[in-house]
């Protein structure tokens, strides 16, 4: 229908939109355009009826009318523009004539005066202006005013931009703060929260700027969508707004064909995903670009690659493939590159997780034992682990990797304590799980029960009982042996049980920790399920983890560890080790695949544990795991490892590297120093080391909790072995991104370490390890 045409043959305006909102067989963005082309043409007469035809004046559209994307009952936002030329005098005269017949006809204006210079100068200084201004529209009047404010504003900004963009993130975390999450929220800002349409002007904004360009594939479809919901919000509650309350959520879903309210926020949390993910990778860039000097400030260099993780490096703050690698012949590729981006908190260039997504080879079932290390690495690597899921998520890649996950991806809550939906309140219990990994003696499974102890949520049946009995299935394929299991079951069973009995049950009555020593069954258990309860809280929101229910818990599990004292494993029992009776110094290396064995047998001394640990790491070998043992004047040394890049060191080199360190532990030890400084990232979690009591009558045992960082081993054997002490048993593991170490320190009496020595022991090794 010609809505200007019908408006000439004498319907009013207020018919015609009543008309045109009526129909239902015209789609979001045809009603969005025809109501705006609609409201031109009677702004148009009006302006004419006004006076505003000659020149040095016009009526133009800002921010979304400026867009053409008029919503049923949004505001008309209006400047009468004019000209330097123009007496501001007469301009307002011309707006008095003009916002009176739109007042009238009873619709809502946001309307101000300007001329071209002034509003040019309001723009460099204030940016809600500027962002209204990036969509300025001629609707009546001088033709040219607009694009002349236009063409100013946009050179304005992009002198300006590298200086103020930082500004314009912080307005927008503002604004964050106080509207939410749109992907997780149980009551849904369309416009202010992150994700939301105001998201989309900024990025648009930045993209202008030209300072660094905006992810653009699917966000149009995502804006249009969007639009779609907020008019179908304003036309049910027959108001303008943008906050879809939960009165409101069925009869909106109903309006766009959704069968109800579940279905309607699981569509605006996938809308919101990806738009958040485009916002968040858009700033990224932006950051990135304001450290480099701008165009014309000098010589620039190539962009470095820097390795990540076999197959993976960082290019211009993002991680990306290698040259060399083929993620349709290396089906681990894709984790490593998600690891490694995560740990290394930045994202997955675009273009890597399209190819990721277009070519990776499917994992083998079960996983091998490389794949789910790696996948722990990227669970727990923290915060940055969020913006990574999501690029991976994105790209189609979490299903791949968990064909289970689709059912809770956008699932929403259905209790109000919770802030997010399911799937990202598991992501987020991950992410509170990486912050105690020091708490537990087995990270890697804290961190893999944070992200799957939901996943029974949405069947209708007891959510823990029901993702007991799913979570088995998901980790035999990623790969992990029986007993692993068992105690993710275990946990994913219990995982409310400290939580609710805290609250609800006398701590104090020896029944109460009875009943929790008897489920837990022993330490190692007790110690996950509390860092899994504490997690849990703080992934659902404020109103789960207060400071009271924080205290019952801690003084609970206090009652149920005294009620475990001395029951079921302690987890620092010594090794096992056939020790050869003979004095020679021996080195046996053997490679399979990417696994490599080191044997060491040699006469025992301090520094011989720091020796061989410093030789692993320069070349080049993350150790997953050591055992260590001496006696009768003898030390045995078992290592397992794999390469950080390529492939593993001939075995030739690598025995002689360990022979000479064993020659020159002190040449070794400034190598390693050097290599630490050089390429170890800072820890998101600071280090642990503690002391084991009671677990030997013969030596201290000091077991110490850290991030893998290169030559981790090696910096602790120095500390011990510097202060005359030897290590005469050790056990060292590494679970994903974590090494948990225990080791048995004799002073040189071949007895355990005064408590004077070994409270300074304790703290000199946790000053080695600190960051910088």
């Amino acid at each position: 229908m010609n809505w200007t045409v019908a408006l000439s043959k004498g319907e009013s305006y207020g018919e015609l939109r009543a008309r045109l909102l009526a129909r239902t067989d015209v789609s979001g963005p045809d009603r969005r355009r025809a109501l705006a082309r609609l409201t031109d043409g009677w702004l148009a007469e009006l302006a004419m009826g006004a006076g505003a035809t000659v020149g040095g004046v016009a009526l133009v559209a800002i921010g979304g009318y400026g867009r053409s994307e008029l919503s049923p009952f949004s505001d008309l936002d209006l400047i009468l523009l004019h000209s330097s030329e123009t007496p501001a005098g007469y301009a307002e005269m011309i707006a008095e004539r003009l916002w009176y017949p739109i007042w009238d006809a009873g619709v809502r204006l946001d309307h101000s005066v300007q001329s071209v210079g002034g509003a040019r100068q309001l723009a460099r200084s204030d940016l809600p202006t500027l962002m209204a201004l990036m969509d300025v529209r001629h609707v009546a009047g001088d033709p040219d005013l607009a694009g002349t404010l236009h063409r100013r504003m946009l050179a304005d900004w992009r002198t300006d931009a590298r200086e103020r963009l930082p500004r314009l993130h912080d307005t927008m975390f503002e604004r964050w703060n106080r509207s939410g999450d749109l992907a997780f929220a149980t009551v849904p800002d369309l416009k202010e929260s992150r994700g939301g349409l105001r998201d989309m002007s900024v990025m648009r904004a930045v993209a202008a700027s030209w300072v660094a360009d905006c992810p653009h594939q699917g966000l149009a479809e995502s804006r249009s969508e969007l639009l779609d919901i907020r008019d179908a919000l304003h036309r049910t509650t027959g108001r303008p707004g943008d906050r879809v309350q939960l009165e409101q959520q069925d009869p909106v879903a109903a309006r766009l064909g959704l069968p109800d309210r579940d279905d309607l926020l699981r569509t605006i949390a996938i809308l919101g995903r990806s738009v958040g993910h485009a916002v968040d990778l858009t700033w990224h860039r932006v950051f990135r670009a304001l450290e480099e000097p701008p165009p014309g400030a000098g010589p620039t260099t190539r962009p470095q690659r820097r390795p990540l993780a076999n197959g993976v490096v960082e290019q211009g703050g993002e991680a990306t493939l290698a040259r060399s690698a083929d993620p349709a012949h290396d089906p681990v590729l894709l984790l490593r590159t998600a690891a490694a981006a995560a740990q290394s908190g930045i994202p997955i260039a675009p273009a890597t997780a399209a190819r990721l997504a277009r070519s990776s080879a499917p994992l083998p079932v079960p996983w091998p034992g490389d794949a789910l290390a790696w996948f722990v690495r990227f669970i727990g690597a923290g915060q940055p682990m969020l913006s990574v899921w999501e690029s991976l998520d994105q790209a189609g890649l979490i299903t791949a990797l968990l064909p289970d996950w689709e059912r809770l991806r956008s699932l929403p809550q259905r209790d109000p304590v919770h802030l997010y939906t399911v799937d990202r309140h598991l992501m987020q219990t991950a992410v509170e799980c990486a912050r105690l990994v020091r708490s537990v003696r087995r990270p890697d499974l804290l961190v893999l029960t944070g992200l799957l102890h939901d996943i029974g949520k949405g069947t209708g049946r007891d959510h823990s009982v029901v993702g007991a009995e799913m979570v088995g299935e998901w980790l035999v394929r990623m790969g992990l042996p029986e007993v692993d299991i068992e105690t993710i079951v275990l946990l994913i069973r219990q995982h409310l049980l400290l939580s609710e009995t805290a609250t609800r049950r006398d701590p104090d009555d020896p029944a109460t920790a009875a009943m929790v020593a008897a489920a837990v069954g022993d330490l190692p258990t007790l110690e996950l399920l509390a860092a899994l309860t504490e997690a849990d809280s703080l992934a659902a929101g404020p109103a789960a983890w207060t400071g009271w229910k924080a205290r019952q818990v801690a003084h609970l599990t206090a009652r149920v560890r005294s009620e475990l004292g001395g029951t079921g494993p302690t987890g620092f029992e010594e090794p096992a080790l056939e020790l050869p009776s003979g004095g020679a110094t021996e080195v046996r290396v053997a490679i399979d695949g990417d696994q490599v064995s080191i044997t060491v047998t040699a006469p025992d001394r301090p520094g011989l544990l720091a020796a061989v640990a410093g030789a692993l790491s320069l070349q080049r070998l993350t150790v997953h795991g050591a055992t260590v043992r001496s006696e009768r004047g003898m030390a045995g040394q078992r290592w397992t490892a794999a390469p950080e890049f390529g492939d593993p060191p001939d075995p030739a080199t690598l025995k002689a590297e360990i022979t000479r360190s064993l020659a020159d532990p002190a040449g070794t030890a400034a190598r390693v120093a050097r290599r630490r400084i050089a390429v170890a990232p800072s820890p998101a979690v600071p280090p642990r080391v503690g002391l084991a009591t009671g677990a030997s009558d013969s030596a201290t045992v000091i077991e110490v909790r850290a991030h893998d960082v290169p030559g981790l081993l090696h910096t602790v054997a120095v500390v011990v072995a510097g202060r005359g002490l030897s290590v005469v048993s050790a056990v060292v593991h590494t679970w994903g991104a974590d090494a948990v170490d225990v080791l048995y320190v004799q002073d040189p009496h071949r007895g355990p370490l005064s408590p004077a020595v070994a409270v300074d022991l304790i703290a000199a090794i946790e000053a080695a390890l600190a960051p910088g």
